[in-house]
């Protein structure tokens, strides 16, 4: 299933940003210790290298990726920020992913 192995590497890979951004995010909003700059910067290396790893040209894996973002970070957002998400950040996430999928998974011409 090529389809699940790439729904999942988008949704590593917005791990990897998401941690990335947050742990910045931490030390300058939160007052947390700047060495966790030093995890972020692995992470947001990691999330440039897993960009690489996907099947598609850039442009296209890029356009996608952002459905799986938006819903790995209203996840994020219910999971470790503690906010549940509104019905409409539901449907926003449903839209998101449905474009993904056209995006990545309709028919190209040979």
């Amino acid at each position: 299933m090529p389809e699940l192995k790439t729904v999942g590497l988008f949704f590593i890979t917005a791990i990897a940003e998401i941690i990335g951004c947050y742990l910045p995010y931490l030390w300058l909003r939160e007052g947390k210790t700047i060495w966790l700059l030093i995890p972020a910067a692995i992470s947001l290396a990691l999330f440039a290298w897993l960009l690489t790893l996907h099947p598609a040209a850039a442009g296209r894996v890029y356009a996608a990726y952002g459905g799986v973002y938006i819903f790995t970070a209203i996840l994020w957002l219910w999971l470790v920020d503690g906010i549940r998400p509104t019905v409409w950040d539901f449907v926003g996430v449903f839209v998101a992913l449905l474009g993904m999928a056209i995006i990545m998974f309709s028919p190209r011409p040979a």
